[in-house]
């Protein structure tokens, strides 16, 4: 979960989600570099007095700086599409659960099972044990086994929602009459939070997830 002065993202408790962490460092290494080097180059000419009064054109130089860009996109793009696949591929899940989004509540089907389902709800501040977590907490949570692959089917009844668990690198839209599908596994036990990421109405900050 997120903790006082995190600027960065959670750590990772999936596969995915270290995969999604390299990127983002592989991607901030690149941007950083650019902008040293922009800065670099505004910097000396506002500050150079040199001037080449026989400069008409520079075709070598228009070249590198439109070639040059177009392979670091590339970069760029090729470690986030293989990403993107990653993240769609589904591999023979051992478990599937289904959540459901309501106003303003989650409610959770193990479709492998016989009537196994149940609604989770936040649970209020001033029914909050001392070690629980404010706005996090629910009364029944979620609970998967760890080195399995989990398929999750999210729906919603009313409005759009989103269910969200960042430090597995999960984030799926749950919209009424279509059902959206995600594989993913956990690597390591705990417990992970996560909130409805869609903006659904006046209790959007009060529908918490957690997974056991």
């Amino acid at each position: 979960m997120a903790t006082w002065a995190n600027l960065g993202l959670q750590d990772s408790s999936s596969p995915l989600m270290e995969q999604l962490n390299f990127f983002h460092d592989h991607t901030l290494l690149i941007l950083t570099m650019i902008t040293i080097l922009v800065s670099y180059i505004m910097g000396m000419l506002m500050f150079n007095k040199f001037t080449n009064r026989y400069l008409l054109h520079g075709q070598t130089i228009e070249i590198i700086w439109t070639v040059l860009p177009a392979i670091i996109l590339m970069f760029i793009a090729f470690p986030s599409l293989r990403l993107l696949y990653l993240m769609d591929e589904i591999n023979t899940p051992s478990i599937t659960l289904k959540s459901v989004g309501h106003q303003w509540y989650w409610s959770y089907e193990y479709s492998d099972f016989l009537n196994l389902e149940f609604d989770s709800y936040m649970v209020p501040t001033n029914e909050l044990e001392t070690n629980g977590f404010r706005l996090l907490d629910v009364d029944n949570r979620v609970v998967l086994p760890m080195n399995n692959q989990i398929r999750i089917l999210v729906t919603a009844t009313d409005v759009l929602h989103s269910w969200t668990i960042p430090s597995l690198g999960v984030k799926v839209d749950a919209t009424p009459g279509r059902l959206n599908q995600l594989n993913f596994l956990i690597n390591r036990p705990g417990l992970f939070f996560g909130q409805c990421s869609e903006i659904c109405g006046a209790n959007h900050s009060f529908m918490p997830i957690v997974i056991e």
